[in-house]
């Protein structure tokens, strides 16, 4: 029942349905689930929670083990413990590395379109953004790997990858990964990579292929950004972290945080170690869910003229391209028949709206019935 009950998150002060509190309109926006977390996770929250005090808490050494464990076990990652920097979010951790990377003026490239964050944060440290288009080719987007290495300015420093990437779901293939790898070599490029939607692969064939792994002498160029939160629906815990083989580029992003990042809290902790030890039943389950959904959007746009989807391999993220309704700004317009998703304006590429399908299937199916006239 986990999955198919919906579940009243308006009392809970949840970001994602406050937006449309005072309107009836669905939203599936930003990227958490309307789903329960793990029993496990709930468990060990409720066990600390019990135990009364809440002081000033390290990471403890059982929660490295199981992020170690849980690397090796599940992408044949084996990392060291005190390469893991412990952050607040991921988006803390895109901002720290184009702050620790380069000096103000440099450049930071990346793909678009993309998680807002990786457009902003290059500009609040003082950089300059390279966005280099990837290329649509019919509902399978990909890169252009010769116009990605002619956009790489001289005085770039950092490739900002996204993978799995947001919002296009695609889960990047080894080769692909090892192309991107060789024109960083080629323009001395260190790489952030954020793998945060790395356990949410929905083609069954499919292995995550953490980029620091593909060469072990180029791993002390890369930082690799992750967290529990999208996987497990625990993003309101405030818990990530970031895997930096290198001690001089760790202590650089370790520096940048002085101040002004704060510590994760103890459940966060708590519920990050839980999370990477659980049994895998739960992800199992959450996994066939998403697939059905997906299933559902495929048979559903599949019969639209004015549509048209891209069905993620990866994340519970469906790409839409509705420029055919507006090319500039659809959202207002499906807002307008009670659908709430992300402006693809802010993902930097206008005409399109990003559809989050973590959700039971029923408020999914209200949301398309919602959408008929616009198909």
């Amino acid at each position: 029942m986990t999955f198919k009950t919906p579940i009243d998150r308006l009392p809970t002060s949840s970001n994602k349905w406050n937006k449309y509190a005072e309107r009836d309109i669905l939203p599936l926006w930003v990227a958490d689930m309307d789903f329960t977390s793990p029993p496990s996770v709930i468990a060990a929250l409720q066990e600390r929670v019990a135990h009364g005090v809440f002081g000033y808490t390290d990471p403890p050494a059982s929660l490295f083990e199981a992020v170690q464990t849980y690397a090796a076990k599940h992408y044949g990652w084996q990392i060291e413990a005190d390469w893991i920097v412990w952050l607040p979010g991921l988006v803390q951790g895109i901002n720290l590395a184009c702050r620790a990377v380069g000096e103000p003026g440099d450049a930071v490239v990346t793909a678009t379109p993309v998680y807002p964050p990786f457009l902003r944060a290059p500009g609040l440290a003082g950089r300059e953004l390279i966005k280099v288009p990837l290329v649509d080719r019919d509902e399978d987007w990909g890169w252009d790997f010769a116009a990605f290495d002619a956009a790489i300015p001289p005085n770039a420093k950092l490739l900002l990858l996204c993978h799995p990437h947001n919002p296009v779901g695609r889960a990047w293939r080894k080769d692909e990964l090892e192309q991107i790898l060789a024109i960083a070599k080629k323009h001395d490029l260190l790489v952030c990579s954020d793998e945060i939607h790395c356990d949410l692969l929905l083609d069954a064939d499919l292995k995550h292929t953490p980029f620091a792994s593909l060469d072990p002498d180029f791993a002390a160029r890369t930082i690799t950004l992750l967290a529990p939160s999208k996987t497990w629906n625990l993003a309101g815990l405030g818990c990530a972290f970031a895997v930096i083989p290198d001690a001089a580029l760790r202590a650089r992003c370790r520096r940048e945080t002085l101040g002004l990042t704060p510590s994760v809290n103890l459940l966060g902790y708590t519920a990050a170690e839980a999370a990477y030890r659980d049994d895998g039943k739960w992800l199992a389950e959450l996994l066939a869910t998403l697939r059905g959904n997906r299933e559902l959007l495929r048979e559903w746009f599949a019969q639209s003229s004015k549509l048209k989807i891209t069905l993620p391999e990866a994340t519970y993220l469906a790409w839409i391209d509705a420029r055919a309704i507006d090319p500039i700004n659809p959202l207002p317009i499906f807002e307008a028949h009670g659908v709430g998703l992300s402006d693809g304006r802010d993902f930097g590429l206008p005409g399109y709206v990003r559809l989050n399908f973590g959700c039971p299937r029923v408020l999914l199916e209200k949301a398309l019935q919602r959408m008929e006239p616009l198909r």
